[in-house]
């Protein structure tokens, strides 16, 4: 039998192939580095000749230059939006929330001397208390649409506005009680001044109190200093001061035209924002102490004016049927007693706040008109005492000789004081405001205008190497 041989087969053949650092083989290939290290890498090459530095000074110091008028426009909007807040919102609505204490005290006031009139009620006693129930009325409304996100100011008008209508319901059921000669009224009167001393002007003063600190809040937002505007301002002049010299030491060129107009932008900016917020913080300082303090004061004494009046007129309305906590005396003769001191120091603080003679003329009449009303505020209730109440009566309401006639001085001469304080608050917070007019627009331009001017004052070094 024949035999086939067959040849072995071949071993198959392998193409060596490149072998990482582990096996010994060929190199690998190298790993791709992020754009943060080969920018840095090109900066760090282009840093060692000088048209790169030049380059990167003048990126540099244009960056610096729009910082500066980027910062110091942010902080001045922010300050110039605080200062007209306080001309345009927040003072207007501490004015308003006084004026709304007021107009309560002055119609709880108005509406004791009615009463004391008797069923004739004098229609002029009539027009002053739907006058001042009026006005109470429409600044509340106007202070609720104003008064914003403050939680306390929205609950306190919502707290006088719930109120007000059972004031005036208890009133209207003492005039009609008192009309038809029945015992009864006064007993309403009295509610109804309860209500207005326990409800009603509490919740007026903590609003007034409330919006006096959100301008108070307003003032100091007005006045903070820009540290971060002055900061980069001072570090973008030191920049171009020390570009120029690099330059000069360089070149021996006194000026380059590009960084000086850079440098004289950037400091017209700095001197403009110093100067213009120097006297914006005096002017609104000013409007502070010479005004709003004055305000306040003159304010608080005219509400203690009004309550003094209220309490003489409810101490012959109640004719000792109420007693102070010491069981003995009249609880209202008591209260103006109080009413009148407060009243004194008010006058005493407001003359020390007057700063002209506009300021402490109408208070200085005023100090004698309540001398005058103590005066005769003692010989009615000396009268009253001696049981002649008829007698009594006309010397508290009556004619020119009246404690009413003094008490008419008194809140004449304080009307005329608050609103010469208004004028000079107004006047000193709208100068401050006006300080800051222009630099937001001003300050933005010249900033734009300084880092073109350095990138072309470093673009004419440029050109040189070309």
């Amino acid at each position: 039998m024949a035999i086939t041989s067959r040849a072995p087969a071949s071993a198959p053949t392998t193409t060596p192939g490149p072998v990482g650092p582990a096996g010994g083989g060929g190199p690998a290939l190298p790993g791709r580095r992020s754009a943060w290290a080969e920018g840095v890498e090109r900066l760090r090459d282009a840093a060692t000749t000088e048209p790169g530095r030049l380059r990167i000074i003048g990126a540099a110091l244009a960056a610096l230059v729009l910082l500066f008028g980027v910062v110091t426009v942010w902080e001045i909007s922010d300050r110039s939006g605080a200062a007209d807040d306080v001309v345009g919102r927040s003072q207007p609505l501490s004015a308003d929330a006084a004026s709304i204490y007021r107009s309560l005290a002055d119609a709880d006031t108005a509406s004791s001397s009615g009463f004391l009139a008797g069923g004739q009620e004098p229609r002029e006693v009539r027009e002053r208390y739907e006058k001042d129930i009026a006005n109470a009325s429409r600044l509340l409304v106007n202070a609720a649409a104003n008064t914003g996100g403050d939680e306390e100011s929205r609950k306190e008008i919502a707290l006088l506005g719930e109120q007000l209508p059972r004031y005036t319901g208890l009133i209207e059921q003492a005039r009609a009680t008192n009309r038809q000669g029945l015992p009864l009224g006064g007993a309403y009167l009295r509610y109804a001044n309860e209500q207005m001393s326990t409800q009603l002007l509490p919740a007026a003063q903590r609003l007034y109190r409330a919006e006096t600190d959100r301008l108070y809040q307003d003032y100091d937002e007005a006045r903070a200093f820009p540290v971060g505007s002055f900061g980069t301002g001072l570090l973008a002049i030191g920049a171009l001061v020390w570009a120029q010299r690099r330059n000069y030491r360089r070149t021996h060129r006194v000026f380059n035209h590009g960084l000086l107009a850079a440098t004289a932008a950037s400091t017209v900016v700095l001197l403009w924002l110093a100067v213009g917020h120097t006297v914006a913080r005096t002017e609104l300082s000013e409007a502070r102490s010479g005004g709003q303090e004055s305000l306040k004061v003159l304010n608080d004494a005219r509400i203690s004016s009004l309550q003094a009046r209220a309490n003489e007129n409810l101490t012959l309305i109640a004719r000792g049927a109420v007693l102070a906590d010491d069981k003995k005396s009249d609880k209202y003769d008591v209260d103006f007693t109080k009413n009148m001191k407060d009243l004194d120091a008010g006058l005493a603080k407001a003359a020390e706040l007057a700063d002209d003679t506009s300021g402490r003329t109408p208070v200085a009449h005023a100090v004698e008109g309540v001398t005058q009303w103590k005066q005769r505020h003692a010989a009615a209730r000396e009268t009253d005492n001696k049981g002649d109440y008829d007698l009594a009566l006309p010397q508290v309401i009556g004619g020119k000789d009246s404690s009413g006639a003094s008490f008419d001085t008194v809140d004449a001469s304080l009307e005329q004081a608050v609103a010469h304080e208004q004028q000079e608050f107004t006047r000193a917070a709208r100068a401050g405001l006006g300080a800051l007019g222009g630099l937001v627009t001003g300050g933005a331009a010249l900033a734009v205008l300084g880092a073109a001017a350095a990138l072309l004052g470093i673009g004419r070094r440029l050109s040189e190497y070309r």
